[in-house]
């Protein structure tokens, strides 16, 4: 294939920064795919003019099957609202194309179920945004891992916080209302670290958790008064992985002092390693198995530098800022064309049984959180 005619689903924010992505891929990956931004759909038609001025597409329109009837575009980037993934994934796998979903997969366990039965069975490659995965310092966490550098996994921290509505003059949007996102912080910033702890140490087997809405009503966009909010700002959980390793994971939205924090603490009788995506060009690593530095000595934590030169080979270095998951997107994206254009999925790429596993794990988080923070099996 030489050339990727792409149809973008959802002009906000995250659809914003796709089609960035894309745009970008063949300047930072020489050799990459060739991209053609052929349409994109949007909710509104306001949103429909931001998208003809800035992205210069062939084709805006408010109905995304115009998107799908295009034989020019051999895939869909899913930008929508989580609760219009199911209905939009699905229609695009019936027509034939690929698909890049935004997390989460699904509003919810039973819809994401569906859309992975329907996946199996097409042809075309089905892959999630988890952009974290491309993050070259947690590609490098992952090969030490393998190589045994932890040992046996003891024990693991993983939060993902923000700071974002903290004001509580922040008005209420869909990602407030259940209904339309299916969850609060654990759906937005959890499903990321789910994901990227699955990637790291494996399956999670059971778990405890306790959610909190600490401001509990907000005003209404059109300033008519306040309305319910009905998700988590911070969810916090205890969990046991299918190897015995054990830890905590926390999403907030109401970090006070942070920004784009995701930070990792893995810990093994080997080693142990660390990272802040406030760094994101650093792991921390430990060696507690090296014969050269015994007890006593100088042994101590080593920063290892992981910029993208180092381990994504045949990309260009990529800016260095605190916005890093515009890069890491980036990354992501070019990796979904690349399997696009070999027709098949590599081995580290997040497919859609990965979304599934993470809402399945989302699920499992709410249920307990619900239960007064009962342990449960994952999928009970």
């Amino acid at each position: 294939m030489d050339e990727i005619g792409i149809g973008i689903v959802g002009y906000g924010f995250i659809g914003r920064i796709h089609a960035l992505s894309y745009i970008s891929v063949p300047w930072t990956y020489p050799g990459a795919p060739r991209v053609h931004l052929v349409g994109a759909s949007t909710a509104t038609e306001a949103g429909a003019r931001r998208a003809e001025r800035e992205g210069q597409f062939e084709l805006v329109t408010t109905d995304y099957r115009r998107l799908l009837e295009r034989q020019d575009i051999q895939a869909i980037s899913c930008c929508a609202p989580n609760d219009a993934h199911r209905e939009i994934v699905l229609a695009a796998i019936e027509a034939g194309k690929h698909v890049y979903c935004d997390k989460p997969l699904a509003l919810n366990l039973e819809q994401a179920e569906e859309v992975a039965r329907a996946a199996r069975a097409g042809e075309g490659i089905y892959q999630m945004t988890f952009n974290y995965r491309f993050v070259p310092a947690l590609r490098r966490a992952r090969q030490l891992i393998a190589e045994g550098f932890l040992g046996r996994p003891f024990s693991f921290r993983a939060d993902y916080l923000h700071s974002g509505y903290i004001d509580p003059r922040r008005p209420l949007s869909w990602r407030l209302d259940r209904e339309r996102s299916g969850g609060g912080a654990v759906v937005d910033l959890g499903a990321h670290v789910i994901d990227l702890v699955r990637y790291l140490l494996g399956e999670f087997r059971s778990l405890s958790a306790l959610q909190r809405t600490f401001i509990p009503r907000r005003p209404l966009s059109d300033g008519s008064g306040t309305g319910e909010v009905r998700v988590d700002d911070l969810t916090l959980v205890q969990a046991e992985l299918e190897n015995g390793a054990v830890g905590t994971m926390e999403f907030s939205r109401l970090a006070t002092g942070t920004e784009d924090e995701l930070r990792l603490e893995l810990r093994g009788d080997r080693g142990a390693l660390s990272f802040n995506l406030m760094e994101p060009d650093f792991l921390g690593a430990f060696d507690a198995a090296d014969p050269e530095e015994p007890l006593g000595g100088t042994r101590g934590w080593k920063r290892i530098a992981s910029a993208g030169r180092y381990l994504e080979k045949g990309a260009l270095p990529g800016p260095k800022s605190t916005q890093g998951w515009a890069r890491f997107h980036l990354a992501s994206a070019h990796d979904f064309l690349v399997n696009v254009q070999r027709g098949a999925l590599a081995e580290h790429s997040p497919g859609f049984e990965a979304g599934l596993e993470a809402q399945r794990v989302i699920a499992t988080i709410q249920r307990s959180a619900a239960e007064g923070g009962a342990w449960r099996e994952i999928g009970t």
